[in-house]
């Protein structure tokens, strides 16, 4: 295969030409020679129609091998059968770059899918990269280049706007033109047969023309890629994607917790959280997001301080710190002693800062002098409702004053009301301040803010862990037994020599054939014991009477066998059964669960949180991608969880030894990495105990394992 060229030659080509151009108003190849034309492309412009010696000004040649050059970029607009031969013909004149808006190919069928298969076939054959099929088309601002049947060309901007659904694009494109959004790129994936978003958030991350990476998706078609080119991308900027199809239709069906808990829409946010990408959840905070990036500098923290001239929309803006998980700024006494001497006695000083509805422009500018110099204000907003006495657009300039002085903060506006405040926000949103209607969405956009500077802070710190002290061959050998016994659900005891193996430990287990056996293991281990039977397809042990617990006499052990083997008989006759399973009884410690399933994309998720039964009615878990798993980022996967609190010592308890904990993870994740055929791992209960006492550490108590 010749090797590929780069994405330089894409947007920033030297010639382009369009097969099927036409001069028929309203054809798709009248749109792409025009909007290529008006676009102010400096390079040759090449339309292809063997009909036409003249199109729009421009010679007219009737195929690409009679350019009398080069050229680095084709658009085909023509009918899809034709498509193959004419892609052929751009391999052999040494084109880099296709752009098939046309349709016709996967998404109507198997005709359509092998065609484009076939498409694909060339483009590798040859080295060359192809947008589409079915797609929009492509622009970037800056070339500038626009080769898209778009209604015109987007504004200068440093937005890079990714999208696998051209419709959306479309009328984004409109949106943007009454709201003076400027983007860098502009790129419809259509069926991402060879260029998917991954190449192009990892050529917006090199771009020095974006300042922040927007993408649209349906869904990752290399998960390992995405995430691996997401982490490089969003350490230089911004990376927010809206991912629709959020149901859990697509979540493998599983019988263990963590299959149970964590869905496909689940991973996805796994992945971007590890990925350090912003996920966002409707159009409206995708782009909010993007205009404060685009103005913003990267909070410093999480503080937020707000000025108003009004109660009520300061109170909500407040209740929206908080439920969004940011912190109200605490101002300093002198702050304050300064604001109280400047400002009539009836406003309010602390945060929210209330200047009342009388308040001028020349009272903003004061307030906002002092809480902008104050060194808990982080980020600033900004609120304005127009009574008589208020003066928006002087407002407006205090406003971006601030902006352009304290550099280090965010400065956010909701001016709100209509024609009294449109030019103030026209004059904020133009210098840089990010402007909204309302104050929650203003909000949205400062917690997202947060989230990126924390997320860039944790990708930066650590190298993925790497587990050496496990014994790879025990449980090789373990599955491979496991595979010749036509099985896939490990036993108890398989399951627990396979984590001891990766050194967790565990609690002593043996599988016992007959009941003097059961008495000579549990002789072995010490009283008490537990018996559970033997039987990977009995989910639910307790409820048909095949565990004893509490066992202190051999005679006690033997009476449970034998009960066991009857309780099983007489309600699940037929029953492969193994035999029964000894264990022995560890003390209490805190019930926690460690889990491992498989995601088809993005490969195994690490689960932790509250075990025991509640775990699937509390839900009070989190997940990480094995995948590039760092130590950093499995003790935040704890923090996340109420756990934690326990873990740390709850009302006057001593606190657990949450370090071995993070080995524990550490290690199931190693397990995962090594042994890529495991589907699910639920360890549960895993009991942690008092740091410094006996028992110390961990230990796991019921470990199931499931291989394909």
């Amino acid at each position: 295969m010749v090797p590929q060229a780069s994405l330089t030659s894409f947007f920033n080509p030297r010639a382009i030409a369009v097969v099927g151009a036409s001069k028929t108003e309203g054809k798709i190849g009248h749109s792409v020679v025009k909007n290529a034309i008006d676009s102010g492309f400096k390079g040759g412009i090449y339309p292809i129609n063997p009909k036409e010696t003249e199109i729009m000004g421009l010679k007219c040649y009737p195929s690409v091998s009679d350019i009398p050059g080069p050229v680095d970029l084709v658009a085909m607009v023509i009918p899809a059968p034709a498509i193959l031969p004419v892609a052929e013909e751009c391999g052999r004149k040494g084109v880099k770059n296709l752009v098939t808006i046309t349709a016709g190919f996967k998404e109507i069928g198997k005709e359509g899918l092998e065609r484009e298969r076939k498409l694909l076939d060339i483009c590798h054959r040859y080295g060359m990269r192809m947008l589409g099929p079915n797609c929009l088309g492509m622009m970037d601002t800056h070339t500038p280049l626009n080769v898209s049947f778009a209604p015109g060309m987007a504004l200068k901007g440093g937005i890079a706007f990714v999208s696998q659904s051209g419709a959306l694009q479309a009328a984004i494109l409109d949106w943007s033109f009454r709201n003076g959004l400027g983007f860098s790129r502009f790129v419809s994936l259509g069926n991402k047969a060879d260029l998917s978003e991954v190449d192009f958030i990892a050529d917006a991350g090199d771009d020095p023309n974006t300042k922040v990476i927007l993408v649209y998706i349906e869904g990752v078609t290399d998960g390992r890629r995405f995430l691996s080119v997401a982490r490089e991308a969003s350490r230089k900027k911004p990376v927010i994607i809206l991912k629709s199809g959020t149901s859990q239709a697509g979540a493998q069906a599983a019988s263990s917790h963590t299959g149970a808990l964590a869905g496909s829409d689940l991973a996805y946010d796994t992945a971007f959280k590890q990925a350090g990408v912003l996920r966002a959840r409707s159009m409206e905070e995708l782009f909010g997001l993007a205009v404060a990036f685009t103005n913003q500098p990267t909070p410093k923290g999480d503080r937020v301080a707000i000025v108003t001239n009004s109660g009520g929309p300061g109170i909500i803006a407040a209740d929206a710190v908080e439920a969004n998980g940011l912190a109200m700024a605490r101002f300093q006494k002198e702050t304050v002693d300064a604001l109280r001497n400047g400002l009539p006695p009836e406003c309010a000083l602390y945060n929210p800062v209330d200047l009342i509805g009388s308040a001028d422009g020349a009272r903003y500018k004061f307030a906002l002098d002092l809480v902008a110099d104050d060194p808990a204000t982080e980020n600033l907003l900004v609120l304005l409702t127009p009574p008589d006495q208020a003066e928006p657009m002087k407002t407006a300039e205090a406003v971006v004053d601030i902006h352009r002085r304290h550099p280090d903060v965010t400065v956010f506006a909701s001016f709100m009301g209509g024609e009294r405040v449109a030019g103030a926000m026209d004059y904020m949103f133009k210098n840089g301040v990010s402007v909204y209607d309302f104050p929650e969405p203003a909000i949205q956009s400062i917690k997202g803010m947060v989230r990126y500077g924390k997320m860039r802070q944790l990708a930066a710190v650590g190298r993925p862990e790497r587990i050496e002290d496990v014994d790879k061959k025990l449980v090789a050998n373990v599955f491979e037994k496991v595979r010749d016994d036509h099985r896939r659900v490990l036993l108890g005891s398989e399951a627990a020599r396979v984590v001891r193996a990766y050194g967790i430990p565990s609690a002593p287990a043996v599988l016992a054939r007959d009941p003097e056996e059961a008495a000579q293991a549990a002789d072995s281990f010490g009283y008490p014991v537990v018996l559970k039977v033997a039987s990977p397809k009995i989910l639910h042990k307790t409820d048909v009477g095949g565990v004893k617990v509490g066992l202190k006499t051999p005679e006690e052990v033997q009476k449970a066998f034998v009960e066991i083997l009857d309780n099983i008989h007489r309600f699940l006759p037929g029953h492969v059964i193994h035999g029964v399973e000894v264990y022995k009884m560890m003390p209490q410690g805190t019930e926690l669960i460690i889990g491992l399933s498989r995601d088809l994309q993005f490969g195994h998720l690490l689960m932790f949180g509250l075990g025991g039964i509640y775990v699937n009615l509390l839900k009070d878990v989190s997940f990480r991608l094995v995948e590039g798993l760092t130590r950093n980022e499995i003790e935040a996967m704890i923090s996340e969880t109420k756990a934690y609190t326990l873990l740390r010592g709850f009302r006057g308890a001593k606190p657990a030894d949450v370090g071995a904990i993070v080995d524990a993870l550490a290690r199931v994740a190693q397990l995962a990495r090594d042994f890529p055929e495991i589907t699910d791992i639920d360890i549960n209960p895993l009991f942690a105990y008092e740091k410094g006492e006996q028992p110390e550490g961990i230990t796991a108590l019921d470990v199931k394992i499931t291989i394909s």
